[in-house]
């Protein structure tokens, strides 16, 4: 008897062997019409798969997240399907699974159209309105090479002849058209519903750029036309908050291809920049930490002996000096651990905490740079906590509660939490990241945070928190992080004196909590479609006159507000109010200030808030009140 253990616990007993299909029929129809795969023993397989001896086993529905995943790789292989039928001689090479959809890499003689766009998502729903099961087979390595090349399926023959020799493959059909595969797959395209092709892309096979340029057609799928349209609507909410689109029209940076991957910074976008790095400095400032500064290249021998040569040296840039080879520095805690070591430290000095506005450089692929959010030059709101092993907890705990106040002051309250822990290649031993592991684990137990576990996604030197935000229209961005790290002092051979008089390791923390600023600050634009709240906002108020008469006395309102310290634009141009005010509230500025015979005459303003909210006319003290209220508090 075959004894089949579900999630509930219960169990159930089969004569003889049985497809996972099977099992959900017995289960109720109910079950057997919504099956898309299933899990075995912790493994997702399809509902063809064959059950011969007792097991766990979960069946997956559209409602599971492994049913969204098999779904989107289904829906990949429709993809392909329908552009072999509208475009036979099109060439097929890979198409997995991406956050929220899939895509599919072809070679083909032309460019892609929208047209051609519309055509095939049509024809993906013809095809998966014939509901054809979706077969798998296996065949040997060598059958399937040829098979593919008789096909002309070129790419997919050499993709499989890198498969060691003897070894078998899968493949999947569905109607005329089947493709390599390990699956699993939905049990046929009937599943396939709520779909909508995005655009189309340039991608180099296998990624290297001295291959052939392939087409990229990118999807989104669904479990439900709701959750597909919710997408898309969120889709276009993010398109409106582009911080690149939002960047060009409220004048605050551009990207140029003279310096590919690096900002250039416009006033105002400066003014920005400088609100969030003196708010971070003033952090430091009130929770222990020392600014420190560290030079921006240094000498290959520190990058070797820390174990970055061997990991990051790709994405290094390189120089040279008296026949001595430099880096300009990818992160600073090399640096600050050479900062340590100048003059003796004592327990007493521990923890010591270091914070730098460090500049890095990574060299980055040309296509993964997107405008400010992925740069080749950034800054980071870099930290090293030097302490003893003891402290670790206590470290960590103070720090999340930090960080939560710091995203709260920005506007983002929900934060999910995450422990990344030790991946394949590491450094340290196996004991060291036990007990960095559990430190951090108790850490956010004892702050009260629900969170996750992330397997093997840890740094190679030692076990992460990655704190990440969810932000207006539900995106996640991942920012802060905390790291425990036993191997680099070691390597780099830190000490500090004991109680008991003796030589002792310090343990590093490695922390950042907005991470990139530029990355940071991109993610404030969209979070606010660029209507940034009063204490961030580049111009905080505008004051505009009516007419030439009260020039004088709008002068004096700016001048007052600027000795006020806050950031004023005096806009005394001889165009109507009306052509004024929508010139700056195109801007998204917090406050208007209008200045007629009126206003003039008693000495006060009228006062237009963000979003063309009128808030009457008041003295120069109430409206000083009022926005300097705004800034202390912070105000969203």
């Amino acid at each position: 008897m075959i004894q089949i253990t579900l999630p509930d616990g219960s169990q159930r007993e089969y004569p003889a062997p049985l497809t996972v299909a099977d099992v959900a029929a017995s289960i109720g129809a109910g079950l057997a019409k919504a099956a898309l795969a299933a899990k075995v023993n912790g493994k997702v397989v399809d509902t063809s798969f064959t059950i011969d001896t007792s097991c766990d086993l979960a069946i997956i529905t559209a409602k599971d997240a492994d049913g969204l995943e098999v779904i989107r790789h289904s829906t990949a292989h429709l993809l392909a399907y329908a552009v072999k039928e509208l475009f036979p001689e099109a060439q097929v090479t890979i198409g997995p699974v991406i956050e929220h959809g899939f895509y599919y890499d072809f070679s083909f003689k032309r460019p892609f159209t929208p047209e051609d766009l519309t055509a095939i998502e049509k024809k993906m729903t013809a095809l998966a309105a014939l509901d054809e099961p979706i077969m798998r087979r296996v065949l040997p390595r060598d059958e399937a090479v040829a098979y593919f090349k008789g096909l002309g399926e070129h790419y997919k023959a050499e993709i499989i002849a890198g498969i060691p020799a003897g070894q078998d493959v899968s493949l999947y059909r569905e109607g005329k058209f089947e493709d390599l595969c390990r699956g699993p797959h939905v049990p046929s395209t009937g599943k396939l519903k709520h779909f909508k092709l995005m655009k189309v892309a340039g991608a180099y096979w296998r990624g290297d750029h001295r291959n052939e340029m392939l087409q990229r057609i990118y999807g989104t799928a669904w479990a439900s036309k709701e959750a597909l349209q919710q997408h898309l609507t969120m889709l276009e909410e993010a398109e409106k908050r582009d911080h690149r689109k939002l960047g060009r029209e409220l004048d605050l940076f551009h990207i140029d291809d003279h310096a590919p991957g690096l900002v250039f910074w416009h006033p105002k976008g400066w003014t920005l920049w400088q609100c969030v790095e003196q708010y971070m400095r003033q952090v430091y400032r009130d929770n222990g930490y020392l600014e420190v500064k560290g030079p921006q290249i240094i000498d290959k021998s520190l990058w070797e002996k820390t174990g970055h040569w061997d990991k990051y040296r790709e994405n290094m840039f390189v120089t040279e000096s008296e026949k001595r080879e430099y880096a300009l520095k990818p992160m600073n805690c090399p640096g600050h651990i050479l900062i340590f070591k100048q003059g003796i430290k004592s327990y007493r000095n521990l923890p010591l905490r270091y914070g730098e506005f460090g500049n890095c450089h990574r060299n980055e692929p040309s296509g993964g740079l997107h405008g400010i959010m992925r740069v080749r030059g950034f800054t980071q709101d870099d930290g090293h906590i030097f302490c003893t092993e003891e402290q670790i907890l206590s470290e960590c705990v103070d720090y999340t509660a930090l960080l939560q106040k710091v995203y709260a002051d920005f506007g983002f309250k929900n934060i999910i939490y995450k422990i990344a822990t030790r991946p394949e290649k590491r450094i340290g031993t196996d004991e060291s990241w036990d007990r960095a592991e559990a430190a951090l684990v108790e850490s956010l137990k004892a702050s009260g945070c629900d969170f996750e576990i992330s397997p093997g996604e840890g740094a190679f030197y030692g076990p992460k928190i990655e704190y990440t935000l969810k932000d207006a229209i539900g995106r996640h961005w991942q920012c802060g992080t905390i790291q425990v790290d036993f191997s680099m002092p070691e390597r780099l051979d830190a000490e500090y004196v004991g109680e008991d008089g003796a030589r002792h390791r310090p343990v590093m923390l490695h922390r950042a909590i907005v991470g990139s600023l530029e990355r940071f600050i991109g993610i404030l634009i969209e979070e606010s479609a660029g209507a940034l709240p009063v204490w961030l906002a580049p111009v905080q108020v505008s004051v505009l006159n009516i007419t030439d008469a009260q020039a004088e006395y709008a002068k004096s309102v700016a001048k007052m507000l600027k000795n006020q310290g806050f950031r004023v634009n005096l806009d005394l141009r001889n165009e109507k109010i009306t052509l004024k005010i929508r010139e700056h509230s195109m801007q998204k500025l917090p406050y208007l200030l209008v200045v007629g015979d009126k206003e003039m005459a008693a000495q006060a303003v009228a006062v237009r808030a963000r979003g063309g909210q009128d808030l009457g006319t008041m003295s120069l003290d109430a409206f000083v009140q009022k926005i300097g209220s705004d800034v202390v508090n912070r105000s969203l």
